[in-house]
């Protein structure tokens, strides 16, 4: 009895990853102090940007705020759009900072100053990363005939997540700790007269691991 459960188990999550995709998640976390948020203190995500070969997809940091507020209500997550919007153009691709600590030299503006006190900006989540496929195999085929079209065929490909969140202290200017998450999955694409896409949700799960440390990673005082 107990072999036939385990091999129901099994056929089980071999059909669950067949028919949604599979994906496994790591996630490394590492403090260097205490980060407490108090009443009306504010929380900004945002992704790096590099000209225009190299941008943290918007779609996952717009992923990672939602997240964040629904995994904490207690948490005030300034919106990305809204963040860069009003410090157009100091966050645009070409005039962005690369690195977390280039901030500091932002900060000299007292413009980009105020403008960030006035969103009560107490902890800059800096995310770097990115998603990307990283293998395909198999081929789908498909022809015309007189009766119709058609195609036959199967095909896999891999694809990876990877992020790394840096915390920054707006007031202190010093950096928090940092939280990287790494999501792996396999999708598929069957194909019996139509081809039939099974997605892997590599960045979402990505995103919401991420998301749920940084959640844990704040005390609300």
């Amino acid at each position: 009895m107990e072999n036939q459960t385990m091999v129901f188990t099994t056929v089980l999550i071999a059909m669950l990853c067949f028919l949604f995709g599979c994906t496994s998640v790591t996630v490394d976390q590492v403090r260097h102090q205490q980060s407490e948020l108090h009443q009306g203190d504010s929380i900004v995500v945002i992704g790096r940007r590099t000209g225009s070969d190299y941008e943290t997809e918007p779609d996952l940091i717009s992923c990672i705020g939602s997240a964040l507020s629904q995994a904490n209500t207690a948490l005030n997550v300034i919106a990305e759009s809204d963040f860069v919007d009003k410090l157009y153009p100091w966050f645009e691709a070409r005039t962005a900072p690369v690195h977390v600590r280039d901030l500091n030299r932002l900060l000299s503006y007292e413009k980009i100053s105020k403008i960030i006190d006035d969103f009560k900006v107490q902890y800059i989540v800096w995310v770097d990363g990115n998603t990307e496929k990283t293998r395909s195999s198999g081929s789908i085929s498909c022809g015309l005939s007189p009766t119709g079209g058609a195609c036959f065929g199967f095909g896999t490909w891999d694809t990876k997540s990877e992020y790394e969140a840096t915390i920054w202290d707006y007031k202190s200017r010093q950096l928090v700790g940092k939280i990287s998450s790494v999501a792996d999955g396999t999708s598929y694409m069957p194909a019996i007269v139509i081809p039939i896409p099974i997605i892997a949700p590599v960045q979402r799960h990505a995103c919401k691991t991420m998301a749920k440390q940084l959640s844990d990673f704040f005390t609300i005082n």
